[in-house]
C-alpha cells in the first residue's frame, strides 16, 4: 500500500527517487539520504544504549531490533559504492589532522556536503538543513557546526605552500544515492511503511533512549505496586461464549 502510494505520487518513473518529491503520505516527501541518515540514526542509538546496564530488558530489545535493521540498512549499498568509499578514504588519509576535528564518536564525519560535480542524481547530500518536514539524521548540531567552520577558516587561511593550484577547502564527495528498488527492497525487509517513516521510527528511538537513561528505567520502582497492579483481565472459564 504504502509503495503504491509513493508511485502515485511520481508523476515520472525514474531509476532514483527525486528528492523532497511527495511521497503520496501527507507531510511526509521523500528523503534526500535516507542510507546515511538510518545508519547514522541506529549507531548513535547503540552507542547510547551502551549505557544502560546488560539486564535492561529495553537494552535487549532495543539493541536487537536496532541491530536487525542496521544490518539490512548497511548491507544494502548502492550502485558505485565501494569507489566512492576508497575515494573518501584517500580524502581522509590525505589530511588526517583536519578530518579528525570532525570526526564524529561513530567513525562518521560532521562534513558540510558540497556538490560533488558527479552524475549524483540528488547533487548535494542532504546536511539536515532546509528539508521539510525536519529531520535530525546526520545533521550536525551547534558544537559540531561550530567546530566544522573553525576548521574550514582555518584551512582556507593555512598557506601550505605558493602554488596557485592548492585549494584550501576541505572537499567531501557525497555518498552515491540508492536506486529506488534498493529502497523498496529496504522497506519490504524492514516492514514498517516508507524509509521515511522508517528514519521518523529511529529519530523516535533515538530521543527515546535519552529519556529511558534519565529516568533510570531498569531500577527498581520506589513505590510498589499493588498487588495484582499489572495483571490482565483474564476471561473467567465459567464464563460462556
Amino acid at each position: 500500500m504504502r509503495s503504491t502510494l509513493r508511485l502515485l505520487a511520481n508523476v515520472k518513473s525514474a531509476k532514483y527517487l527525486e528528492p523532497l518529491a511527495p511521497t503520496g503520505l501527507t507531510g511526509l516527501h521523500t528523503h534526500p539520504s535516507p542510507r546515511p541518515t538510518l545508519i547514522y540514526l541506529y549507531t548513535s542509538v547503540l552507542q547510547k544504549l551502551r549505557a544502560f546496564p546488560e539486564s535492561s530488558v529495553y537494552r535487549q530489545s532495543t539493541e536487537a531490533l536496532t541491530r536487525q535493521r542496521l544490518e539490512i540498512v548497511e548491507s544494502t549499498k548502492p550502485p558505485g559504492f565501494d569507489a566512492w568509499l576508497e575515494r573518501a578514504k584517500k580524502t581522509v588519509a590525505a589530511e588526517p589532522e583536519r578530518f579528525a576535528t570532525v570526526r564524529r564518536q561513530d567513525g562518521s564525519y560532521a562534513a558540510r556536503q558540497h556538490d560533488d560535480r558527479s552524475e549524483n542524481p540528488r547533487r548535494l547530500e542532504w546536511d539536515g538543513e532546509g528539508v521539510e518536514p525536519p529531520s535530525e539524521g546526520p545533521a550536525r548540531n551547534a558544537a559540531e557546526m561550530a567546530q566544522w567552520n573553525k576548521v574550514v577558516e582555518e584551512g582556507a587561511s593555512t598557506k601550505r605552500d605558493e602554488s596557485d593550484f592548492h585549494d584550501p577547502h576541505m572537499k567531501w564527495e557525497a555518498e552515491p544515492a540508492l536506486e529506488a528498488e534498493q529502497i523498496s527492497e529496504i522497506e519490504k525487509k524492514i516492514g514498517s511503511g516508507l524509509i521515511e517513516e522508517v528514519i521518523q521510527i529511529a529519530e523516535g528511538e533515538l530521543k527515546l533512549v535519552d529519556e529511558m537513561y534519565r529516568s533510570k528505567a531498569w531500577e527498581e520502582l520506589e513505590e510498589k505496586p499493588s498487588p495484582g497492579q499489572w495483571k490482565y483481565f483474564e476471561r473467567s472459564n465459567h464464563e460462556t461464549a
